[in-house]
């Protein structure tokens, strides 16, 4: 029993990771006010340029940062589309989409197949042998452990540093942000850039660590799942790692089954994290529970003059 649970779930530990990063970076925009459904887009245009950038120069840490600030300038794209254009933001989200996926699939074909460095496991010393804890947790690469203390990092951003809290409150209520002498304009483009640049870490992982490979379709669904699990965690960060956890694991487990030969459709499993944010926000709203979205999520702000 131990023998198949034990790597089921250190295998959930790595496939929730890049979910977990895209689901913050989406988190962190959407605080600032601005709703983005490009995410899946995002991260296929990060893990190429992270693949890429391995390959050409040998190093998987520029190409983790390559990766980062590729999500940045797609979140720049979407910043500009919304904030100074005013444009849609859900037309200009799928657009995103619909441009990162294009894009990777026509720019990575030369990559296919092809080896790049990667990051592989390492295992922390004394904390890898503690018992059972130790093989799902700590026997995995450094992003992972990255991975760890980023919820931590992210609460405290947004509930103890000034410039946190100035970018949730554009979330909440950009007028009155305006009205106390700040630029709601400045704190949303923030927002959007540097949730863009978490977004591109979580695609980075996927073809540095994950697979070690490109492949077209490598994003995979996970940058829809992130935006989902911003809902089912309700905008909190410790949430989001238990959801992003939950999700991971459904994938993993799925895979093991495939490999078991077992004919259960994998698309039923797939459902089933998409099934439960749909029971978490019937049950919140039946029970009268206030769902922490941003108040001015999704509304566009004048230019300051």
């Amino acid at each position: 029993m131990w023998e198949f649970l034990i790597p089921l779930f250190a295998a959930t530990v790595q496939s929730g990771t890049p979910i977990l990063y895209a689901t913050l970076g989406e988190m962190m925009t959407e605080k600032g006010g601005v709703l983005n459904l490009g995410v899946e887009g995002m991260m296929a245009v990060a893990a190429l340029a992270a693949f890429a950038t391995s390959f050409a120069t040998g190093s998987p840490w520029l190409g983790f940062l390559a990766g980062g600030v590729a999500g940045m300038g797609m979140g720049l794209l979407h910043a500009f589309v919304c904030i100074t254009c005013l444009g849609n933001q859900v037309v200009s989200g799928l657009a995103l989409t619909i441009l990162g996926l294009g894009l990777t699939n026509f720019l990575g074909v030369p990559y296919v197949g092809l080896p790049a460095s990667g990051f592989d496991p390492i295992a922390l010393p004394l904390l890898s042998g503690i018992p059972v804890l130790g093989k799902i947790f700590f026997r995995h690469d450094l992003l992972v452990y990255v991975s760890f203390l980023m919820p931590l990092f992210f609460w405290l951003f947004f509930r103890r540093t000034r410039l946190g809290l100035h970018v949730a409150a554009t979330g909440e209520m950009p007028a009155a942000v305006a009205a106390a002498g700040l630029k709601p304009i400045f704190l949303r483009y923030f927002a959007v850039v540097g949730g863009g640049f978490l977004i591109g870490l979580g695609g980075a992982y996927l073809s540095l660590a994950y697979t070690h490979l490109w492949t077209n379709g490598l994003s995979g669904g996970r940058g829809w799942i992130a935006v989902a699990l911003v809902i089912f965690a309700f905008w909190r960060p410790g949430r989001a790692v238990a959801g992003a956890y939950l999700f991971g694991g459904v994938m993993a487990f799925q895979l093991r089954l495939q490999a078991m030969g077992t004919h259960l459709p994998s698309s039923l499993l797939l459902m089933l994290p998409y099934v439960l944010t749909i029971l978490v926000l019937i049950l919140s709203a039946w029970r009268g529970r206030r769902i922490d979205a941003p108040a001015a999520l999704g509304t566009n702000i004048e230019p300051e003059g």
